[in-house]
């Protein structure tokens, strides 16, 4: 398989993810690293073996294919298009955008260049996710007509040392943790027709609780708390708890109604974990373990599946083989539609019907799984 010279726009946190667990991947090389912070960049080609560039200079390199932009969420769209124009695949760390409008330029500008755009979430590809989708396809829960899902906490200010953008706009659990719940949906049941919120924010401030700027006090200026309807192009009705205002809660992730069994399907932000289903008998039952490689626990403490840089892979494969990645432009940008059109509906407090949709993302077997590892 050729590989894709890989660069990196963004030395954040999660930059370091991306480094680790890309040469995991046979179609990826990792080439360079580049943030306008140029002593971030220096630490992080230091630490992963790689070429610290300046940001102009990376959207020049010729060993660099495609780009994946790593920066805050107000930033996507600028980098991603600069990306674009200078002749590089994109891949972008989710959100893809904060607008509708936004990831349609991206789109256009993408197809007229014959160039891809790629955008995490990729946690669907996981082995867990991929075992519901292949339990669902396989008809043992029959259509799904309806469901659940919660996404609950309170915010990011206590362990982040930055939390800042977590409450400006383009922040909010609905576009920083949303992508994962909605994206994991659509792969599940489909593209979504409409959507109805409710949203508003109990707290106006937050307190850092972590590192240098422990202490201080920030303004909160989006919604946290937000509980949504979405209403499937399959028929099927599913209602979204999105909130960073709760202490605890006992909802499960995310829980499918089908009209022959209910299917219970782990946390979407992370690849692995049980999948429960439960039938006429009202006995729930885990499926019996799945042969997928990407739900095999291999990071850190070896406690959890994590394999970012899987939808990464899948797109330089995709680019080789002809073929459409699934964590593609079309998805991103339904994703974006639904979660802005669920923020407008709180805003507005009416129902709204989506202008976007997709195809769902095409299934990942454990065979196909492993040919994208090295």
């Amino acid at each position: 398989m050729t590989q894709l010279g890989v660069g990196i726009i963004g030395c954040g946190n999660i930059s370091k993810a991306y480094l680790t667990l890309a040469p995991i991947f046979k179609s990826l090389k990792l080439v360079a690293v580049a943030d306008l912070n140029m002593d971030n960049a220096n630490a992080r080609a230091a630490e992963f073996d790689v070429r610290a560039d300046t940001v102009e200079d990376i959207l020049k390199a010729s060993d660099v294919d495609v780009i994946v932009n790593l920066t805050i969420p107000d930033a996507h769209f600028a980098v991603t298009k600069s990306i674009l124009e200078a002749g590089k695949h994109s891949y972008s760390e989710k959100p893809l955008v904060l607008t509708l409008e936004e990831g349609q330029i991206l789109r256009d500008l993408a197809a007229s260049k014959n160039l891809r755009v790629g955008s995490a979430p990729d946690t669907f590809l996981g082995g867990a996710h991929q075992q519901a989708r292949a339990a669902i396809d396989g008809g043992q829960t029959g259509k799904i007509i309806g469901g659940t899902c919660h996404v609950m906490g309170h915010g990011m200010e206590a362990w982040h040392p930055n939390p800042d953008f977590f409450f400006k706009p383009g922040g909010g659990p609905v576009l920083d943790m949303g992508p994962y719940y909605v994206t994991n949906l659509i792969q599940l049941i489909g593209p979504v027709k409409s959507v109805a919120a409710l949203a508003n924010k109990t707290f106006p401030t937050r307190t850092i609780g972590n590192g240098p700027r422990d202490g201080e006090v920030i303004p909160v200026d989006v919604a946290t708390n937000i509980h949504a309807l979405l209403e499937f192009e399959n028929g099927a009705a599913v209602t979204m708890g999105a909130s960073w205002d709760v202490w605890t809660n006992k909802h499960t992730n995310m829980e499918l109604y089908g009209e022959d069994a209910s299917i219970f399907v782990p946390d979407p932000n992370f690849f692995g974990g049980d999948v429960e289903i439960g039938g006429q008998d009202r006995d729930i039952k885990v499926l019996d373990t799945w042969d997928h490689p990407f739900g095999v626990n291999n990071f850190e403490d070896n406690s959890k599946a994590n394999y970012r840089c899987a939808g990464l892979a899948d797109m330089a494969a995709a680019i080789a083989e002809g073929r459409d990645h699934r964590c593609n432009v079309d998805v991103a940008v339904h994703a974006t539609d639904v979660m802005t059109s669920i923020l407008k509906s709180g805003e507005e407090r009416r129902f709204i019907t989506l202008s976007t949709t997709c195809e769902r993302p095409a299934a990942l077997s454990p065979d196909e799984a492993r040919a994208l590892l090295a």
